[in-house]
């Protein structure tokens, strides 16, 4: 017998939009197995095979993170197949700062009512990511919650498990005077600082369709829903031919936050603010919210989603192995001894 409940769906939840949801997001999800051995879609766990080729000590490595508030824009404009990239994003380039190649992700989707068209459209998002990170979607969750979250909205959220021999593992105490930073651009805001943002352009009553000088021509809802960029091809890339002396993915906390938690003991980071190139997004941000700057760089990437650190000697070849993947790289800074983490200049 089919299941279905008919007190079920009374109270609100509809087991049978589950299933439509299931059935919809098949498509999508089927995208990612190529990139290893896994198991079904539908089964009580997510399973998969990982290639231990050449791995003398294999070290797991995971990281979990949500889109936030990034979310209030996709309802408004009701756009829902860009969310999950961000979400995957969020956990992949965490995990690829210690040097990890992404295996597979499971995500969590709650939602107030099940649209399994819109939930579909949040799966196919999610499995975009996982095409661009090279990782398998084995697994997930799809919660029906009336009356905890409105009928149109969701929250989503998930995490992401790599790998990486632990030879490779990226030993931040290897951070020495002299060191060069590289800045891989971003794609704009990515998914952090929302509050502000939805605070200073007031989204809820402003009209998303409007563009402004600076944003190129776009609109401010779709350059505020811009996805975060993946990095894990170009650091794999990287990976290939150096070992890093240090990653780090420039999130919440922008760079006062973020860089210091992998530099060593008495050294800082000293960013020469003049190369870096800082989108129009932004400029519009700071000016119309009255946002000091360093205000602006303790929130947001500013322009650059990923730091990494080299020696001097190796920076030119780090630059051109990133641009051949596609990224915009350049020098933006250097280590110094200092106890400020961070100067920017």
């Amino acid at each position: 017998m089919k299941s279905q409940s008919e007190s079920y769906k009374e109270a609100g939840v509809d087991i049978t939009s589950g299933y439509r949801a299931v059935e919809l997001m098949k498509e999508h999800v089927s995208k990612t197995m190529v990139f290893g051995n896994t198991s079904p879609v539908g089964g009580f766990g997510g399973l998969l095979q990982p290639d231990l080729t050449g791995m003398e000590e294999p070290i797991l490595v995971s990281g979990t993170d949500g889109v936030g508030t990034k979310l209030k824009l996709a309802f408004l404009q009701d756009k829902h197949d860009t969310v999950g990239l961000d979400c995957v994003a969020m956990c992949v380039n965490d995990i690829i700062c210690v040097g990890a190649k992404p295996l597979f992700f499971l995500d969590y989707i709650a939602v107030g009512k099940n649209v399994p068209e819109k939930v579909a459209s949040i799966v196919k998002g999610v499995a975009e990511g996982c095409i661009q990170s090279e990782c398998c979607l084995i697994g997930g969750e799809t919660a029906e919650m009336p009356g905890f979250y409105p009928e149109d909205e969701y929250d989503l959220a998930g995490f992401a498990v790599g790998i990486v021999d632990k030879k490779k593992v990226i030993d931040i105490e290897k951070v020495s005077e002299g060191d060069v930073i590289i800045g891989i651009a971003s794609s704009g805001i990515h998914s952090n600082g929302y509050s502000l943002v939805r605070k200073v352009f007031d989204v809820e009553n402003t009209d998303l369709n409007k563009t402004y000088e600076e944003l190129d021509g776009k609109t401010l809802g779709e350059v505020l829903l811009t996805p975060t960029k993946i990095y894990v091809k170009p650091m794999l890339a990287l990976f290939k031919e150096m070992t890093p002396h240090a990653v780090m993915h420039i999130t919440g906390g922008g760079f006062y936050e973020n860089i210091p938690r992998a530099l060593p003991e008495g050294m800082s980071a000293k960013i020469y603010k003049d190369e870096l190139e800082i989108p129009g997004i932004f400029k519009l941000l700071m000016k119309k919210g009255n946002i000091p700057e360093r205000d602006m760089f303790n929130t947001y990437n500013m322009g650059t989603g990923m730091t990494v650190v080299v020696p001097k000697e190796d920076a030119a070849r780090a630059v051109e192995i990133i641009e051949a993947a596609g990224e915009h790289a350049k020098v933006i800074g250097e280590i110094v001894k200092s106890s400020e983490g961070v100067i920017i200049e």
